[in-house]
């Protein structure tokens, strides 16, 4: 049955990747549309150079460090929210203003308060920290009262309560707001790096792709930016999976 359901799912990429190809040969111009054999010509020619590494490594990074500091911040920030209720009236409006601004006008910000060195750190840990502290937040508040009643009862030490009482609730929501969390910090990060153009970073090969209107360079680019989010996204998400056992 599972090799059905494998089988199954490669037909479906081929049938798209077929679809994809079709659509290319009726385009016929490879500045508006190309086929996916030019995007893996594209790839492998870039893949042969050091500077591709260079790039994709800087990238890969600051990407991963901002969505990292920003899931140990929102986690801090979602426990105080749930322990202090003024902590957590004083953080909502904060919270909901950073959701609501468009990440254009944060990086706009950013590249004059940091310039662009730093920017896809800054941007993926600003659009990533209010998704994993409302999902920390809502996980904390869902935990069982008849449970932390138990532990008063029987004087359960914090880390114990910790470990048994407030983990296991909280777990499920962290895992649903990293899916969403994790996609939209490659996303927003480099978005920033096409604007803010920072050297060795993939934003700036794709301002360059779009400069030079190398539309296969572009869609080689766009490939690699969704592999390695993919990658980084079920490593995490393993990782993630192994804290509550």
């Amino acid at each position: 049955m599972r090799e059905a359901h494998t089988v199954r799912k490669w037909i479906i990429w081929l049938f798209w990747i077929a679809v994809w190809q079709a659509v290319h040969i009726l385009i016929n111009n490879i500045v508006i549309f190309v086929g996916p054999l030019d995007m893996m010509a594209a790839l492998l020619d870039q893949g042969r150079t050091a500077g591709f590494w260079i790039t994709l490594s800087h990238s890969f990074f600051k990407i991963s460090l901002g969505f990292l500091s920003a899931f140990g911040c929102g986690i801090l920030l979602g426990a105080f929210a749930y322990a202090c209720p003024l902590i957590r009236e004083l953080l909502e409006p904060v919270m909901l203003l950073v959701k609501s601004v468009p990440v254009a006008s944060f990086v706009i910000l950013a590249l004059i308060w940091i310039g662009s060195g730093n920017l896809s750190v800054f941007i993926s840990f600003l659009v990533v920290v209010p998704m994993i502290y409302t999902s920390t937040l809502a996980g904390l508040m869902s935990t069982s009262n008849e449970l932390l009643e138990m532990a008063s009862v029987f004087s359960l030490p914090l880390w114990k309560r910790i470990r048994f009482i407030y983990i296991p609730a909280v777990h499920p929501y962290i895992v649903s707001g990293c899916r969403t969390a994790l996609g939209m910090s490659w996303k927003s990060g480099i978005a920033a790096e096409v604007i803010g153009i920072p050297d060795s970073s993939i934003g700036e090969q794709l301002y360059y792709s779009k400069l030079y209107l190398d539309t296969a360079g572009l869609f080689a680019w766009t490939f690699v930016i969704i592999l390695i989010s993919a990658v980084f996204e079920r490593i995490f998400l393993w990782l993630l999976g192994h804290i509550r056992h």
